[in-house]
């Protein structure tokens, strides 16, 4: 994995996480521990524990980061019982470089990657030499790269995948400068770049609607990166687990993202 986002909140969050009750997360009432990122996944599961637990017979916990490797790690190290915030292409690169052995249980939903700026207002404006910002994380990038080949601007070599860099580009038209910058900074870019290809997440956090600001936003169709809830194998049939999982993919829970992201963040139907 490529240079991670590693703020001071987000390690003490970690630290936290990773400090409470040695090699399990699992509370005397059977409290299940939950890792997310705060935009979607942190209100999804706030949603979940507001209005939905209770009935289902579930307590939930929910512990935020800010960063995409210390839910891992803390999963992997057993003070999360699960995490909420990663796309298989993340997840199976994540073990492939780090070690773990981490599985999906559910797809919960999509949060479409998109292209911003404040420069221009169609990528048909985009001009020559512009300097386009992506995230400088693996399979984030392949992903970036992989949105703009789909917007015609770079074309990348036949079977470049999740993991695609820089070097895969065959054809850049434009002669675009390719910047890569740590995935939380991209949204800041946006004053010293033409365009920024910034993970969903990110985005609303700095106030930007993918549905309304992206100038160009990822397709749904047969579009892999749903995110999906996690965990350490061998869990994937806890009790705890299968419920939040049911309640993740509940008609309620289909109704709080088209009401609340109005198009921002989509549900997904199958596991």
């Amino acid at each position: 994995m490529r240079k991670a986002v590693v703020t001071v909140a987000a390690l003490a969050l970690g630290l936290t996480a990773c400090g409470s009750g040695g090699d399990s997360a699992e509370k005397d009432d059977g409290t299940l521990v939950v890792g997310a990122t705060a935009v979607p996944a942190g209100e999804v599961l706030a949603y979940i524990k507001d209005n939905l637990a209770a009935k289902a017979g579930l307590k939930l916990e929910i512990r935020e980061f800010t960063d995409y490797v210390l839910p891992n790690t803390a999963l992997q190290e057993g003070s999360l019982d699960a995490n909420l915030y990663q796309n298989q292409p993340f997840l199976d690169e994540f073990n492939k470089s780090k070690g773990t052995d981490l599985v999906s249980v559910v797809k919960a939903y999509l949060p479409p990657m998109g292209v911003y700026s404040k420069k221009i207002k169609d990528l048909s404006k985009l001009a020559d030499g512009a300097t386009v910002a992506v995230p400088n994380e693996t399979t984030n990038e392949g992903r970036a790269l992989k949105l703009l080949a789909s917007a015609g601007l770079i074309t990348l070599k036949a079977g470049a995948g999740a993991t695609a860099s820089p070097a895969d580009i065959t054809a850049n038209p434009k002669k675009l400068v390719i910047k890569e910058l740590e995935p939380a900074q991209l949204p800041r870019s946006l004053d010293d770049v033409t365009i920024a290809v910034i993970n969903n997440n990110y985005a609303q956090d700095a106030g930007l609607s993918p549905a309304k600001d992206a100038i160009h936003l990822e397709s749904a169709k047969d579009n892999p990166y749903a995110n999906l809830l996690a965990v350490k194998r061998g869990n994937e049939n806890d009790a705890r687990v299968r419920k939040l999982a049911e309640l993740l993919t509940s008609p309620e829970v289909h109704t709080f993202l088209k009401d609340k992201y109005q198009g921002s963040v989509l549900p997904v139907t199958t596991g």
